[in-house]
């Protein structure tokens, strides 16, 4: 039985599984991503998948990469990544060169979409649309059970377009580490959400104390809270205009609020063009293990 191997690299983790070949997990590890330092990193991948490899037994000779940002088409040196250390590096030659076996590499968000679309809330769905809302905010578009990531290798990459139809108060919005101002990251990842509020109301909050200050009735939380729904349900009408998905996947800390499977859909509407929508809005399956298993995915077998 020859496992594949698939490393999502994050900016605080790094996460390696081997799935067999029915999509059994035969091994998962996860160990912190060293700080400061690309060489760090690329032995801290090696040494993760020797470990995986180990554990699971027989492998197929690539491994599948999923990493934030993309290589670009014309250089090979990685571009977009939030993880600003590894921006214009060669990160996909040089892993293949330091695990001496070909690699196959995909934005992470990819791989999420990738995953939720073949055996996770996505099954059956001829288009689907993963969204990330996490530290940062990432999308990816799987279509036929084949991810989309386009000739620009930036398929899905709405959390740097900017925030559709803002109010007086969010433009021009938030700095953007991309290099603009009012990117849909800077207002829907989960540090955005808590610094939304904490410019509102003061103090310091993280997500998850907010959303459950929400529940409790806490007024300025759930003030919070409505600001992020209406800023969700206008961005990803947007995503619904353009792409027309089956079914949008939400992944990351954010997804974690129950509240957003009913309040989006129920404004979405407002900002969709012709006024009606059928696209289903639902969590994720696999939990933060989607993007690992997307790139163990990726290797063809």
């Amino acid at each position: 039985m020859t496992a594949r191997v698939g490393i999502d690299l994050g900016g605080s983790k790094i996460e390696g599984v081997a799935l067999a070949p029915g999509g059994e997990e035969l091994a998962r590890m996860r160990v912190a991503t060293p700080a400061g330092s690309y060489q760090a990193i690329i032995g801290a991948v090696v040494d993760l998948v020797v470990d995986v490899a180990d554990a699971a037994g027989e492998i197929q000779q690539t491994v599948g990469i999923g990493t934030p940002g993309a290589s670009s088409p014309s250089t090979g040196l990685l571009k977009n990544s939030n993880s600003t250390l590894l921006n214009g590096r060669p990160l996909e030659d040089d892993l293949a060169s330091a695990l001496k076996r070909p690699v196959v590499m995909r934005n992470d968000a990819d791989c999420f979409a990738f995953s939720e679309a073949i055996d996770g809330a996505g099954v059956g769905a001829e288009v689907v649309f993963g969204v990330i809302l996490g530290t940062g905010v990432g999308g990816g578009l799987v279509v036929g059970r084949a991810v989309r990531s386009g000739p620009n290798r930036i398929g899905g990459e709405w959390g740097h377009n900017p925030l559709p139809w803002p109010d007086d108060q969010e433009f021009p919005g938030p700095a953007c580490y991309c290099g603009k101002r009012g990117c849909i990251e800077q207002w829907l990842s989960g540090p955005s959400f808590a610094a939304d509020h904490g410019r509102r109301f003061g103090g310091e909050a993280t997500p998850v104390e907010l959303v459950a200050a929400a529940r409790a009735g806490q007024r300025g939380a759930r003030q919070s809270l409505d600001r992020y729904v209406d800023r969700l349900a206008r961005s990803l009408a947007t995503v619904i205009d353009v792409v027309d998905p089956d079914v949008i996947v939400l992944g990351g800390g954010m997804s974690n609020a129950d509240e957003l499977y009913e309040e989006v859909p129920a404004v979405w509407a407002d900002y969709v063009f012709g006024g009606e929508v059928f696209t289903r809005l639902v969590r994720n399956v696999h939990g933060d293990s989607s993007g690992v298993r997307g790139a163990a995915m990726l290797v063809p077998t």
